[in-house]
């Protein structure tokens, strides 16, 4: 098979491979029930087995694929639900964390986020976009003061390879309207409406990753009705 790869820099880890395969999935290079071609990969990307298997390993733990013994790794396949439950619990993660740092920094948690929801609304390049959005929410979770909160975020995965502004349309005015309505809640010191506000705009993302993914044909409903 032909794997798209050849203009990436030369990939050195388990975790630089982990995302390739991700993003072979996201283009429909790999199908719900492929047998992954983990030699193809390695080829393709100028890596030896090992950082090739470490990131099967770690993509079936995030419940992407599946090893079978004897057998091979077998991609699994998404479906609505489980993206929308995906955004749901990225809603009440990142709603605890600014209820917390609401309850912790007070005032001065808006005058961090203030700078940064300019330049997020300010922005028309998707690149920076993403940086700052990124910027808000690791402010609120350094705000939160909750190592266990930091934990249990770094076991979630995206579900979108790349920079999420660029290949899902319509999440920059999310992300501009979401992050105004989070810094309005946390200037009046409403720390559940801050989580309410965090959790509507992970939900709208959500029900947009839903439309592309739909529109790439990556759910087994697609598939089962044109078949």
């Amino acid at each position: 098979m032909s794997l798209p790869g050849e203009q990436l820099y030369r990939l050195s880890s388990g975790e630089q491979v982990r995302l390739y395969v991700r993003r072979l999935i996201f283009e429909g290079v790999l199908k719900q029930g492929q047998r992954v071609p983990q030699d193809a990969i390695a080829q393709t990307l100028g890596v030896s087995r090992v950082p090739v298997r470490e990131a099967l390993l770690t993509l079936e733990r995030e419940g992407w694929m599946t090893i079978v013994p004897h057998r091979g790794v077998f991609v699994n396949g998404l479906d609505e639900p489980s993206v929308r439950d995906h955004y749901e619990l990225y809603g009440l993660f990142y709603g605890f964390g600014v209820k917390r740092a609401v309850e912790r920094q007070g005032p001065e948690l808006a005058r961090l986020l203030e700078p940064i929801r300019k330049k997020i609304a300010r922005t028309k390049d998707p690149v920076n976009l993403y940086e700052y959005t990124l910027s808000f929410h690791r402010t609120v979770i350094e705000a939160a003061r909750s190592p266990r909160l930091r934990t249990m975020l770094r076991q979630m995965t995206d579900l979108v390879p790349g920079n999420f502004f660029e290949l899902v349309p319509g999440t920059d005015v999310v992300a501009r309207e979401g992050t105004a309505a989070i810094l309005g809640a946390i200037e009046r010191n409403e720390a559940a409406g801050a989580e309410s506000e965090y959790a509507t705009m992970l939900r709208r993302q959500g029900s947009l990753v839903v439309e592309l993914f739909r529109g790439r044909h990556m759910f087994d409903s697609d598939e089962t009705a044109e078949s």
